[in-house]
């Protein structure tokens, strides 16, 4: 940086950029950028007292002396050059338009003027950051900024005007020192910076060379190199002194790396990331995951007894929320970072443009979107799975709540309970079966047959999960039948899942950054058993409520004809029966017998009633003997009385 205390901060690059995306170039609209440069002109001259007067009376500014030069006068002469510039852009545009066929050429001429004046806004701006360099106000790798803004500027009027040697030379200087700078940047915003221009006349330069005839003009790289080791130190003055004093700028504040991104890589190679909007947000996205894994740490770590001592009980449910809140905030920017990234692709999109990388293969900003939805995606089912143990960890917890407790749940509490919490987790599960059918649609996971074969698993066997749970939840209502087919429906999911994880070697996600959804061969066991078990206990629940009728209601249920009076007529064996259910015979207990009705005590002297003596007395009935006769007149007579 400069050393003088009058120091002053003139990003070119980085204004320019700025001013461009936020208002309407992203989208080619030059004639809103060129009414947001007048205005900002304006407010800039109205700021430093530097108007033309007022009405039609015109009134020349001050010179200002180069003590007093401010940020707002390096700023002026950039957005008039912009501003010029834009317009010129606007006039070609309208040139080129069927409907002004008659005024092409006037409009043309129109433009041509208009690009040369920014040409002079460009080279009068960057005479006074040199003048400033020179008195220590201005560090060199601003000075290198505006060089390559004004090379870039007369480069592209040269090739306008179809001299197409010169502008092939200032674009190629222009190039080398963008590919200094982003090598010596100090943040990896910087260095996107100067690699999103360096692409962005990639193609100018290209253009050239083939209209020069080089055989090899796809070589972006090799031209380059020939044309700057010859004109470098011809196009700018003091090209060595400059670049060796950035060299000891960069080497100086080398020690904060805090907003440096790290490379991101995908199947083991790297992912460009060449947008300074992108870096920004990306940054804040590994903030994140720095968090999310130290909270991670804190919550597996067990606590120190002599540190637990000093402290508070911690609050019910804490670490959970800790967690699911690390997962918000690395969500938060991953949305950030994908409207971001869907914006720069919808207006790649729009300008019918390619990328702007000179190497053939790179990957592009649509390959940066579907990386970050990937990444979206997965940090969105970990959130989920994660509420999910954590609902069902704090169920189970309060079913297992000591009888002791003072707050015991009642049968009927806990019926409730559970009618709330299992329709909770289907929904969650619906979440994660969202993200994991958008994400099985990503052309990098379908390009990849076992990333694809891993998400696929995933999905069945959260399919089973959720049909198990689904079934769970039917069973407070008594829907045995339902509860039991959605079971079946589970098991057919955890085929599935076996079927397809026995077709991959290695499994992609767990291997993977983020893995973020751990499937081994005991969680299918564990689940198979679960499943088990819940459908015997079901069978077993259905059968005691209404003996397995497909009626809810247990009203209707009627025992089986002679079902209490088969136990007169069968002798059952009691003992065997205790013995196969592996309980202790019990010896039988012979009741006294009854005594007779003849035998009364002497004390009992009341009279004996008729009735009472009638049913006493009363006769046994014979038992019936064998008919004398048969055949066809025992049955009639039979009919007529007859005996």
């Amino acid at each position: 940086m400069a050393d003088s205390p009058n120091a002053l901060t003139f990003r070119a690059l980085q204004l320019v950029n700025e001013q461009r995306s936020l208002y309407g170039l992203r989208y080619h609209d030059h004639e809103r950028y060129r009414k947001h440069c007048a205005n900002r002109t304006h407010r800039i001259r109205s700021t430093l007292k530097v108007t033309h007067g007022r009405g039609r009376e015109f009134k020349k500014p001050p010179i200002v002396p180069q003590d007093k030069i401010q940020d707002g006068h390096l700023q002026l002469l950039l957005f008039q050059a912009e501003r010029a510039w834009s317009y010129a852009q606007e006039l070609l545009s309208l040139a080129a338009l069927p409907t002004n066929d008659s005024k092409a050429s006037a409009l043309r001429h129109n433009a041509t003027g208009r690009f040369r004046r920014a040409v002079h806004w460009a080279t009068q701006l960057l005479s006074q950051c040199q003048a400033l360099y020179d008195a220590g106000r201005l560090g060199a790798a601003h000075v290198l900024e505006m060089t390559t803004y004004t090379l870039i500027l007369n480069g592209r009027f040269l090739r306008y005007r179809d001299d197409y040697e010169d502008a092939l030379i200032q674009l190629s200087v222009a190039r080398v020192i963008l590919d200094e700078l982003a090598e010596r940047a100090e943040t990896s915003r910087d260095q996107a910076l100067a690699t999103y221009f360096a692409d962005e006349i990639g193609p100018e330069i290209r253009h050239c060379a083939h209209q020069l005839g080089h055989a090899k003009a796809y070589d972006v790289d090799n031209i380059v190199r020939e044309q700057s080791a010859q004109h470098c130190a011809q196009i700018v003055d003091g090209y060595d002194t400059l670049i060796q004093k950035l060299r000891n700028e960069v080497g100086a504040d080398s020690g904060d790396n805090q907003r440096k991104l790290r490379p991101l890589l995908w199947e083991g190679e790297p992912v460009p990331v060449r947008n300074p909007e992108l870096v920004d947000v990306l940054v804040k996205v590994q903030e994140g995951e720095v968090k999310l894994k130290e909270e991670s740490t804190e919550v597996s770590t067990p606590p120190q007894p002599n540190q637990e001592k000093k402290k508070r009980r911690p609050a019910k449910g804490g670490k959970s929320k800790r967690g699911v809140a690390a997962y918000d905030n690395i969500l938060l920017a991953l949305s950030d970072a994908e409207d971001v990234a869907r914006k720069l692709v919808e207006a790649q999109n729009a300008s019918g443009s390619s990328s702007g990388s000179s190497a053939p293969g790179v990957r592009d900003v649509h390959f940066v979107h579907i990386f970050i939805v990937y990444h979206l995606l997965a940090r969105r089912i970990q959130r989920d799975s994660l509420l999910v143990s954590t609902i069902l960890a704090q169920s189970a917890q309060a079913s297992r709540r000591p009888p002791g407790s003072k707050t015991v749940p009642s049968k009927s509490q806990k019926e409730a309970v559970d009618a709330r919490i299992y329709p909770a987790v289907v929904k969650l599960f619906d979440t994660i079966l969202q993200s994991l059918n958008q994400m099985r649609t990503l052309s990098i996971v379908d390009e990849s047959p076992d990333l694809a074969a891993a998400v696929d698993s995933r999905v069945s066997f959260t399919n089973a999960r959720r049909c198990r749970y689904l079934a769970l939840a039917y069973v407070p209502v008594k829907r045995y039948g339902e509860a039991l087919t959605l079971l079946q429906r589970s098991n057919i999911h955890l085929r599935e899942v076996r079927s397809v994880l026995s077709t991959i070697d290695t499994d992609p996600i767990m291997n993977g950054d983020p893995a973020f959804f751990p499937l081994t061969g005991e969680d299918l066991d564990q689940l198979d058993k679960e499943l088990i078990e819940d459908s015997n206990r079901l069978k077993n629940d259905w059968f005691a409520y209404n003996g397995g009728s497909l009626s809810v209601d247990n009203k209707e249920y009627k025992k089986p004809l002679f079902f209490d009076i088969a136990l007169n007529y069968v002798q059952l064996d009691m003992d065997r029966l205790q013995e196969r259910a592996g309980k202790p015979s019990q010896p039988a207990v012979l009741a006294p017998a009854p005594m007779r009705a003849t035998e009364e005590s002497p004390a009992d002297k009341r009279p004996v009633t008729k009735a009472k003596v009638e049913e006493i007395q009363r006769p046994e009935t014979p038992e019936p003997g064998a008919p004398a006769k048969g055949g066809l007149s025992t049955l009639l007579g039979g009919w007529w009385g007859r005996r």
